[in-house]
């Protein structure tokens, strides 16, 4: 059978056109077929070396999605291979590229490993996400990192309460709230003062935004609750919803935000054993002169 990778990337970075060709003809010389939306893959002038298949950007049959570029880059890719279950490998071209798994300098590394199968992978939880007004659904989504209600108008705080599992938690006035998964505790609800998690937790977190309350710190949940939150009437200046920051939807004043662990995950392809603790302190560039442990490796 045929072997097939989907490529997923930001063409307008200086170094992706070097890293595709190259990952590209790695790949072809061990008869290993990539495709990709044409746009994409002409941009990084791919699209006529040999096993390139252009116009194609179904992740069905391939059996991993290369994305180059940054988080928010894989987390469009994520969009894409979510309901195919295809694992995602990240080779970074942003900055501190959380998700991803390679830099540019690992092209050949990576590539190798493609060839040879050397991947494991891991399952990251997501949540769903349902908008309703007055009993009528009004939007659905998911995310990987988060979800986030914030306010619409710069100059008005929103007015929100919080349920858990069908009993009413608190009420903030606030600049909004972020509900995050163990992978998105190093993203929005890490710069707004939340804990990190490591990935194998089982949580939601939740962290108020500028909250005006003496009850507004940060939150752990067990994955299993089902956290709604109502936007009171009162919050006239509007608010919106965002997912993983790429979608959104504007919240009429009385819509309620419904937030549940998905059954679908997201497939992360891991090359290196390296544990999380190691990604943080690289990612994070984290002091830890002084440290001699216990010499065991």
């Amino acid at each position: 059978m045929t072997r097939r990778i989907l490529l997923i990337g930001h063409p307008r970075r200086p170094e992706a056109q070097h890293i595709a060709r190259t990952l590209v003809r790695e790949l072809a010389a061990n008869d290993i077929q990539v495709t990709g939306c044409e746009d994409e893959l002409a941009a990084f002038g791919v699209v006529d070396e040999p096993n390139v298949y252009d116009g194609d950007a179904d992740p069905a049959g391939c059996e991993l999605a290369v994305v180059l570029g940054g988080d928010g880059t894989i987390l469009r890719g994520a969009e894409l291979v979510r309901e195919a279950g295809v694992p995602l490998l990240g080779i970074n071209l942003g900055h501190v590229g959380f998700l991803a798994e390679a830099e540019p300098e690992d092209v050949h590394r990576t590539a190798r490993g493609i060839v040879e199968r050397t991947w494991t992978v891991e399952e990251r939880e997501t949540l769903e996400v349902e908008v309703s007004h007055q009993g009528e659904s009004l939007w659905t989504s998911w995310a990987l990192n988060e979800a986030s209600v914030e306010k619409a108008a710069r100059e008005r705080m929103i007015e929100l309460t919080v349920e858990i599992d069908g009993r009413p938690l608190s009420t903030w006035g606030c600049d909004g709230v972020v509900m995050a998964t163990p992978t998105g505790s190093t993203a929005y609800a890490f710069s707004a003062g939340g804990p990190v998690m490591w990935p194998g937790v089982e949580a939601i977190l939740m962290v108020p935004l500028s909250a005006h309350a003496l009850f507004s710190r940060p939150l752990v949940f067990s994955h299993d609750v089902r956290i709604a939150v109502e936007l009171l009437s009162q919050s006239a200046g509007g608010a919106v919803l965002w997912c993983d920051g790429r979608r959104s939807t504007d919240l009429p004043p009385g819509a309620r935000i419904e937030v549940r662990r998905s059954p679908l995950p997201v497939r992360l392809a891991r090359l290196s054993p390296a544990p999380f603790t190691d990604r943080l302190v690289a990612k994070f560039d984290l002091s830890v002169s002084g440290w001699r442990g216990t010499g065991d490796r």
